[in-house]
């Protein structure tokens, strides 16, 4: 019986109830909404999957739209929101735009979903993942990328409803760094970390999956001798010649480290000091080293742009030698797979005696590179490094967050890698830091002992120097070695 069937007085008291039941709703609906936080959105609206504005990268101009599309991977961004203000998740979606096109996509749309926490199934729950299928089918996407690393689950799942490719933010970093390793150490650490991430999303397609050796009896029409038994299956094939090739690559990362270490340790023995850059990727590490030492550095506005550290020489406005090392530039949630993989790259900043911890001032909120950068450092064993914090990007940076960022840092300078400003008071600062040599002595060096005249100026600190009839007359900070050499060879005289 349908309901317009029914008689009068049934749909009356049918109506009545319909009616009690929505008036008990509303009232319910106002208690729970006098409970709440004035400030929380509706329950519709969180659940809502919301557009992020300003993320798309598509050309307008035509001329060049049909290359570009030959190219590039047409993306969607999807991020999901548990905890911050929205102008975080807005920020963190924006720098995985950054991210896509670095890696060499184009966006199309973003949008985050507000939950307490990923889904365990399809990361942004499964009437959403319909929702984000319709979104791909509107924009002609051809691939996800989520904000955050998805468990293999989540990605098969996602993958099924969307019917694109799937990416998470870890295999986007990872990409990016296959692209930039230029090194044959660079490449290896690169391929271990993507084996790492790898291993446990390995999944078979078909029959690959149940393809096995053994399972002939005498009567089977297949197999023979040796043949017989479980066997191995396809993906434990895969599984097995990845840990051999990973062990590989372990070994060989272990050697080349040795080549780094032997130079580390002959700038120790010389005494030289070091100085290490470090920072969020694309804060201008790499420019601030040329203008410190005129290195002539790739410099390019992508993120992950330098993946092999440079080591330069440097000098300092009194005349001390140190090193300056640029490092790879790191980033929020940076994969664990990668700092493991490139920490013999990072042993660079931990076993620097001075670290330039470079900040994007123009970045619209600078303080979460700063802790971003912090926890990498603390990883690596280098907290207890001393610190300058290099304010980079001055003359493009809103005053207010100079401001801020100055008052925050007590130990931190604004500068301008672009135009030079600040450079002449950075190199002050870098003098007064780097540590000193512990022998004070004055002594009179005969001239055909030229050569520990030399070793005092690059090894040393020279405070006075005087040319007599019988040598030169040297006033300076030392360190033991030297200090022997030159007492041996030369005349010690008091300190005045």
């Amino acid at each position: 019986m349908t309901f317009s069937s029914l008689p009068q007085d049934q749909h009356s008291r049918a109506a009545g109830r319909r009616a009690d039941a929505l008036m008990d709703e509303d009232i319910a609906r106002t208690a729970l909404d006098t409970e709440r936080d004035g400030e929380q959105l509706d329950r519709e609206e969180r659940a809502a999957l919301r557009r992020v504005a300003g993320l798309s990268t598509e050309l307008r101009d035509v001329t060049e739209v049909e290359y570009r599309q030959l190219r590039l991977e047409r993306v969607v961004l999807v991020g999901v929101w548990t905890t911050g203000t929205a102008e975080d998740a807005d920020n963190s979606l924006a720098e995985l735009a950054a991210l896509a096109e670095t890696a060499g996509a184009m966006v199309l749309d973003g949008v985050i979903q507000r939950r307490d926490k990923p889904d365990p199934a399809t990361y942004i729950g499964s009437g959403k993942a319909r929702e984000l299928r319709d979104l791909v089918l509107e924009t002609g996407a051809d691939t996800v990328v989520c904000d955050g690393e998805l468990s293999p689950g989540q990605l098969i799942h996602l993958e099924d409803v969307v019917k694109v490719k799937v990416v998470d933010r870890t295999a986007l970093i990872l990409d990016i760094f296959a692209q930039h390793a230029t090194s044959r150490e660079g490449k290896a650490q690169v391929s271990l970390a993507q084996m790492q991430y790898m291993l446990p999303r390995l999944r078979g397609w078909g029959q690959s999956l149940s393809r096995q050796m053994g399972g002939g009896g005498s009567g089977s029409s297949g197999g023979g001798m040796a043949t017989r038994g479980p066997g191995e299956t396809k993906i434990e094939t895969d599984r097995r010649r990845i840990r051999e090739k990973m062990a590989k690559l372990r070994r060989e990362i272990a050697a080349m480290k040795t080549g780094r270490d032997v130079k580390r340790q002959e700038r120790r023995r010389n005494q030289v000091p070091s100085v290490a850059i470090a920072g969020y990727t694309n804060a201008g590490k790499s420019s601030l080293l040329n203008q410190l030492t005129g290195a002539g550095v790739l410099v390019e506005n992508a993120l992950f742009a330098t993946l092999d550290p440079t080591v330069r020489r440097a000098e300092t406005p009194s005349g001390r030698v140190y090193t300056l090392a640029d490092t790879v530039g790191f980033v929020r949630h940076l994969p664990h797979h990668l700092v493991e993989a490139f920490r013999s790259t990072m042993e660079e900043v931990g076993d620097a005696d001075l670290i330039l911890h470079v900040v994007d001032g123009a970045h619209p909120v600078p303080e979460e590179q700063l802790a971003a950068v912090r926890e990498v450092i603390r990883e690596v064993g280098a907290a207890d490094v001393p610190e300058i914090v290099v304010i980079n990007k001055a003359d493009a940076a809103d005053p207010l967050v100079l401001q801020r960022l100055l008052r925050a840092e007590k130990r931190a300078l604004a500068v301008s890698a672009h135009t030079g400003a600040g450079m002449e008071e950075l190199l002050e600062w870098i003098d007064r830091e780097l540590p000193r040599p512990d022998v004070e002595l004055r002594v009179l060096v005969p001239y055909t002992e030229g050569s520990l005249v030399s070793r005092v100026h690059a090894e040393g600190e020279v405070l006075a120097e005087e040319h007599t009839a019988d040598g030169t007359l040297l006033t300076a900070r030392v360190h033991e070695e030297l200090a022997a050499d030159l007492r041996r060879a030369g005349r010690e005289t008091a300190v005045v």
